[in-house]
This record gives C-alpha cells, sequence and structure tokens, in this order.
C-alpha cells in the first residue's frame, strides 16, 4: 500500500474529476488523503472512502489566499509521510513542487484541468497572470509526470514546453437512473419545456446571462440554472429587471448526484462558454458528459473540443455566436421540432455507453500503476 495525498483549493464538495481520481487510487488498493480548504458557505464533505482535510484559511481570494494557502499546504505535506503527491492545478503546484523536491522518495503528478495562466479572471491582471506564468515555466519542465483533460489542451503544453502528457478527460461514471424523482418533487412545472444550465464555475464568459435574456423569446418554457458562480447574483437582478421570474428559476450548488436529478428531468442542456481567452476556446466543459449521462440534448457554443463530441454522436446544435437570439432561435427550434429533438436524444443515449469514466480511467490507471509501482 502506497500512501498519495491529493491536494486542491477548492472545499472538496463539487469536484467530481478530483473524487473520481481518488477514488480509482482507492480501488487500486492504496492509502489517500485528500486536502483542501473550507468556507463559510461550503457544503458538509460526502463519506468518502478516505481521508481528508480542509485548511481553515485567513483569506480565500486573491493572492494573499494563493500565497496562505501553498504555504500551509507546504508544510503539512512536509510532515507527513506520503510516496506520491497529486497536484491538481497551478495552483497548488508550488507547494507540491517544493515538498517533493525536499522529499527524495516521493513522485509528482501534476494534474492541469484547464490552461490556468489564460483564464478570463486574469485577462486583465497583468501582474498576477504574468506571476503565474513565471511559476508554470519555472516549475513546468521539472515534471516528469503530466495529466490534463482534453488533446487541444494536451497539444498546447507539449509545444510550449516539449513535454508529453497524458490526456485523462472529464467524464463520469455510467450514470443509474434509477430512482429518479419526478419534477413535481423538485419543484419543476410538469409541463414546460425544461432547460438546464448547471455547474460550480457559472462564472464570466459561460453564457449564462445571454440564456437568461434569450428566455424572453421562449414560450411555455424554463431555463433552471443549477450551480454556483460569480455571475449569479447579475443574472438573478437580470430576471428581476426583465420580470421573468417564471422564466428561470435557480437552485444552489449540491452534490452531484443531486444536480443530476434536476439534469435527468431536462429537456435540453446548455453549455456556452465564449471563446474570450484560450482557456475557453479549448475547454471541454464536464457538463456536455453530464447532459450525454442524463440523455438530454445540448445546446452548445462552437469550442473545438465541444464541437468534435457534437458532431462525433449527433447529440445537439452548435449556436455560431453566444448571443440572446440566437440560443432562442435554437432552441425554438427545437421546440418547435420535437423528431430533431428525439434524433439526438436517442443519440445521446448511444454516446452515454461510450463516454464513461469506466473507460477513460484505465489510461489513469496504466499511469499510477507504473508510479505507484516505482514508489
Amino acid at each position: 500500500m502506497r500512501r498519495v495525498i491529493v491536494s486542491v483549493t477548492n472545499d472538496l464538495t463539487t469536484d467530481n474529476r478530483v473524487k473520481r481520481t481518488c477514488s480509482l487510487i482507492h480501488e487500486l488498493g492504496h492509502e489517500v488523503l485528500l486536502v483542501g480548504r473550507i468556507r463559510k458557505n461550503s457544503l458538509l464533505p460526502s463519506e468518502f472512502p478516505w481521508k481528508t482535510k480542509r485548511f481553515r484559511l485567513l483569506f480565500n481570494k486573491g493572492p494573499l489566499f494563493y500565497a496562505e494557502y501553498n504555504m500551509r499546504l507546504f508544510f503539512y505535506l512536509l510532515v507527513k509521510k506520503v510516496d506520491v503527491l497529486y497536484a491538481n492545478d497551478l495552483d497548488t503546484l508550488p507547494a507540491n513542487f517544493l515538498a517533493f523536491k525536499l522529499k527524495s522518495k516521493t513522485k509528482l503528478i501534476y494534474d492541469t484541468h484547464e490552461l490556468f495562466t489564460e483564464v478570463p479572471e486574469l485577462i486583465h491582471r497583468k501582474f498576477a497572470k504574468n506571476t503565474w506564468i513565471k511559476i508554470e515555466s519555472y516549475i513546468f519542465p521539472k515534471l516528469d509526470h503530466i495529466v490534463t483533460v482534453n488533446e487541444s489542451i494536451a497539444k498546447i503544453y507539449e509545444t510550449k514546453y516539449d513535454k508529453p502528457l497524458l490526456v485523462v478527460r472529464n467524464v463520469p461514471a455510467k450514470w443509474n437512473k434509477e430512482d429518479i424523482l419526478s419534477r413535481t418533487q423538485l419543484g419543476l412545472p410538469p409541463d414546460k419545456f425544461i432547460i438546464i444550465m448547471q455547474g460550480s464555475g457559472l462564472n464570466v464568459a459561460r453564457g449564462l446571462e445571454e440564456a437568461v435574456q434569450a428566455m424572453q423569446y421562449i414560450e411555455n418554457a424554463l431555463l433552471v440554472v443549477v450551480g454556483n458562480g460569480d455571475v449569479i447574483p447579475q443574472a438573478k437582478e437580470m430576471v428581476c429587471q426583465k420580470k421573468l421570474e417564471d422564466r428561470v428559476k435557480f437552485f444552489e450548488k449540491r452534490p452531484y448526484s443531486e444536480m443530476m436529478q434536476f439534469t435527468s428531468n431536462a429537456n435540453l442542456g446548455l453549455t456556452l462558454d465564449k471563446p474570450l481567452s484560450d482557456n475557453y476556446k479549448f475547454s471541454l466543459p464536464n457538463k456536455l458528459f453530464d447532459y450525454i449521462q442524463a440523455g438530454i440534448p445540448i445546446l452548445s457554443s462552437d469550442l473545438v473540443e465541444l464541437r468534435k463530441i457534437i458532431d462525433k454522436y449527433q447529440i445537439g446544435c452548435i449556436v455560431d455566436t453566444v448571443s440572446a437570439t440566437e440560443i432562442a432561435q435554437k432552441i425554438n427550434f427545437l421546440i418547435e421540432n420535437p423528431n430533431t429533438l428525439d434524433e439526438y436524444k436517442s443519440n445521446c443515449h448511444m454516446a452515454a455507453e461510450c463516454e464513461i469514466w469506466e473507460h477513460e480511467k484505465l489510461k489513469l490507471k496504466s499511469l499510477l500503476d507504473k508510479i505507484l509501482v516505482l514508489s
């Protein structure tokens, strides 16, 4: 049995990729410790079959947060017995890399979930962006085991640093559709066309505002928003201003199984990230695969990785631009053409048999087997 410490900067309650990683390590018979943080509004952690540790921090955003978290994490890792450090994203890498360099027999895996230095939040923050670029450019070439979430991001890093990356996509486990609650039980209208947008990061440039505005032009339909993010307050204010309370409904973030209850009751799923940064341009949002597992067609923005999946399986429509009028036009077309919607839905069921963690995890298992045996 090897000891593996997996670290993130979130509160451990909604990061399903990390949960799947920990689950796989646990399945392989090794000891897992998942480290994150706790915030004022954090949900209670799920009952994991592995240990967890959450830091309570003085700062919860900005440079002081990242500095405090990495300092706390570094000293924590330094005194723990560990064989493998598993760092998720650039904001946990400094502490993990420094601990790795000081613990001679320890291995390090870096799992980059996005193009961190290209996130929209850094576009207008030159100093912060340059700081993260310097951190990445110093550490990345020194890494031996790097994982990422799709081929586009892998190619960017491989070109930039001349390092091979392993692609392990954010596909969920096969969804068990037994015991699905009814719309009435979930507080949803039984007779409306339900559109869902879900996620734990409904932030800037992800199309939520345009989706809300689009509801002005769609009759007998309800937009259900499940999750949290920076633009939720603005979206709620927009709903009030435009008097769309009967067409848009918000639900707080919730555990995956509860979220999927809402998704499984929807008619259409939205994933509308705008290509305003390379991070979004080459992203492959988790929600795409959640919609596939729930068996609901998809309306998507025109991003490289999203188009690959949607075109491959013929499971939805793509908007040329993320605008309220085009979103409404596409949704109204699907409402008025139920045969097309049914065809997409049928194709989703076929895609759901292929795009599952049970297949995808074999790539990560191969890497873990090699590293854990050598540790």
